[in-house]
């Protein structure tokens, strides 16, 4: 890590993305209207396939060289140097960043492609293409930049493009909405994050190493241990790099979509469905995850911010899935899902099983993606119809949708052999195994509670009696090979993707976790993840009771929506259907915020409005009216005393000079006579004074 391999090809896997996010905001209406739809398509998915098959080829390259190697830099120019800080454009490719950069591309890629038939029709179309391509650069800078601060441009352009894309339909006043939520609600965790990467950087250049680059605080921050949290002078019995840590989790919170922080993502949908995809499976949401497991070596220095992670992660984990339970939105049901999925991977990172939690972040990238653009599939041909109430029977006419749909729900729900359960599996071991049963037991009935939402939504989807409209019946057709290629690639993955990383009571073979190694090799993360039980044994019979409780989920989502055995009505009447009320209206989170937060903050603004309309004003317009009455005063004294004084000395000086002027005559014998009378009267005058 201390001598990386300088190369030169990472800019080009960044920068081919944001070539194809210029062209299309700088030309792209005229290339759609000059070219067509099909030049727009080329470009914009074209940048994003060829930066993958670059970071394919890094892939290869990087395997070939020897683990403790495995690091690459590619250093564009200098950034700034401020207060000791000294940063660099610069992008850093180690395993870690390999496998996000082979998700963005790769799944994003597809995705990509996908949008070429769902978004056909749009009159938008150059615009959404441009708006994928900046997502795609500025996830690509998130997990490449080799500072924190450059990771933090990415953080923040991520953000920029989600509230675009969320609002892209802007003239629907719900969507702009969605998209104000979704912005809103991050600016509040990327607050924490910034006042953490500040405090971060205090503490290193206290120890004598200020600094941001990623691979330097690995290297200074052992120096942290010890050092307590000094705020403007005053030193705190707090540790410097808990308080850190716990401000970047609640950044992570706000990305990542987690407890308290997770209610802009279900309200996402509005969007259209490949951004769905996109944030839920490629891009912003990862972006926490990728966080913790980059700092590791920092996280791992606090084991109160890991307990707080690992709590966090389980509750969010069970809590999104019983929300999920009775949504009928066939999005909002994938929504809440992913909410769940994430709690999975950060209850991971929270144990320590930090390579189990990348592992779920991939696996979760193929059967996520397949799942909402097999939504968007049965949406499209649904003519925009999102209820599940209203669907039914689609697996005849829509095959290929339906077969990846179900081979995505069964990753989802941790069946064996498929990824899900690879990757799914062994987090719920490791939390178990690393001591923290109260997690285990929160992501153990998640487990049984997602299998039963999972299948609740392919039952009401693809089987039964269609539901709607005769005319949406008639409509009703497999989606074009353009969309339906991307869904069988998605579906292929979410059946093999975790091949990569199988538990070990079945058989040792983790070349995932092997490749991840070294980015996870600080003495202190070794010391975590090495912990736990280690008996095979032990492991298969927790395995055995994770898959019964997964069997039992099928069981009761079989019994309620496909034999009807179980009628699901009366069990939302239970205890008189308070629960249901409650799940079904997501136990009043949003309500509560807007009752807590919300409406005290317009409140407050109000308030202040009318404190500054009627105090502030009225004392700055009473303050101008006396001024302006002074002014009049002033005016008068100015118009009748000074102007009168000086008119008067200037008549005073006129009539006299008038007067005075009557004695220049011209004639020199008329001044003789005066010299001469004057003369006389001086004479006289002195005579007078002498007698």
């Amino acid at each position: 890590m201390d001598h990386p391999i300088a190369v030169t090809f990472i800019r080009l896997i960044v920068a081919l993305p944001l070539a194809g996010a210029a062209i299309n905001f700088i030309a792209g209406a005229w290339l759609q209207k000059t070219f067509g739809k099909r030049a727009i398509s080329f470009l914009g998915c074209g940048v994003v396939i060829a930066a993958f098959i670059l970071a394919v080829r890094a892939f290869i390259a990087m395997i070939a060289i020897p683990p403790e190697n495995r690091f690459m830099l590619d250093d564009l120019w200098k950034w700034f140097d401020v207060g000791g800080l000294n940063l660099d454009i610069a992008f850093w490719l180690d395993p870690l960043s390999m496998v996000m950069t082979l998700i963005v591309t790769g799944v994003g890629g597809l995705i990509h492609i996908y949008s070429i038939g769902y978004m056909h029709d749009d009159d938008g179309y150059w615009r959404f293409f441009g708006w994928l391509n900046l997502f795609t650069f500025a996830m690509l800078v998130l997990v490449l930049g080799d500072n924190l601060w450059l990771m933090f441009v990415g953080w923040e352009g991520v953000g920029l493009c989600s509230f675009a894309l969320i609002g892209f339909w802007y003239k629907v006043t719900a969507n702009t909405t969605a998209g104000n939520k979704a912005f809103i609600v991050n600016r509040i965790g990327d607050l924490a994050f910034v006042i953490a990467l500040y405090s971060l950087f205090a503490g290193l250049q206290s120890i004598g190493h200020a600094t941001l680059v990623t691979r330097e605080v690995a290297r200074y921050a052992p120096g942290l241990a010890g050092t307590a949290l000094n705020f403007a002078g005053y030193q705190s019995a707090y540790p410097l790099v808990g308080f850190v840590t716990l401000l970047m989790f609640i950044g992570a919170t706000g990305k990542s979509a987690q407890i308290p922080l997770y209610v802009w993502l279900p309200d996402a949908m509005a969007g259209p469905t490949p951004v769905s995809a996109l944030i839920h499976a490629a891009t912003m949401v990862t972006a926490g995850v990728y966080m913790v497991a980059r700092l590791n070596f920092l996280f791992s220095m606090s084991p109160f911010t890991m307990g707080v992670i690992a709590v966090a992660g389980g509750l969010t984990a069970l809590f999104a899935a019983t929300i999920g339970v009775a949504q009928t939105d066939i999005k909002k049901v994938l929504a809440y899902s992913t909410v769940s999925q994430l709690g999975y991977m950060f209850a991971a990172l929270g144990v320590g099983a930090y390579a189990a939690g990348v592992f779920h972040l991939m696996t979760h990238a193929f059967f996520k993606a397949c799942l909402f653009l097999g939504a968007g599939s049965v949406i499209h041909a649904m003519g925009g119809e999102q209820d599940m109430r209203k669907m039914g029977g689609l697996r005849h006419k829509m095959p290929v949708t339906f077969v990846t749909f179900m081979a995505a729900t069964l990753a989802i729900s941790g069946v064996p052999p498929f990824a899900g359960f690879m990757s799914k599996d062994e987090i719920i071991w490791q939390a178990i195994s690393h001591g923290h049963p109260v997690v285990w037991a929160m992501l153990l009935i998640g487990a049984g509670i997602t299998v039963f939402y999972m299948f609740r939504q392919v039952y009401m989807t693809f089987f039964g009696e269609f539901r709607g409209t005769h005319e949406q019946e008639h409509h009703v057709h497999e989606s074009p090979p353009s969309m339906a290629n991307v869904l069988i690639a998605l579906g292929a993955l979410s059946v093999v993707g975790g091949l990569v990383m199988i538990p070990e009571f079945i058989v040792t073979f983790k070349p995932f976790e092997d490749f991840l190694d070294p980015v996870f090799s600080s003495e202190v993360t070794r010391r975590i993840t090495e912990a736990g039980i280690h008996s095979h044994a032990t492991e298969a019979a927790f395995g055995f009771v994770t898959f019964t409780v997964v069997v039992i989920g099928w069981l009761v989502a079989d019994l309620m929506y496909q034999q009807q055995k179980l009628n699901p009505a009366r069990f939302s009447q239970m205890f008189g259907g308070v629960p249901y009320e409650w799940v079904y209206n997501k136990y009043y989170v949003d309500e509560f915020y807007n009752r807590v937060i919300i409406q005290p903050y317009m409140f407050a603004t109000r308030a202040l409005a009318w404190f500054d309309s009627n105090i502030i004003d009225g004392v700055v317009n009473l303050a101008a009216r006396i001024i302006v009455f002074l002014s009049w005063l002033s005016g008068l004294f100015d118009h009748y005393v000074v102007d009168g004084l000086v008119n008067f000395t200037s008549n005073l000086t006129l009539d006299v000079g008038g007067r005075l002027r009557r004695l220049q005559t011209g004639s020199i014998n008329g001044y003789l006579y005066g010299i001469l009378a004057a003369v006389m009267l001086i004479l006289l005058v002195r005579a007078v004074v002498r007698a």
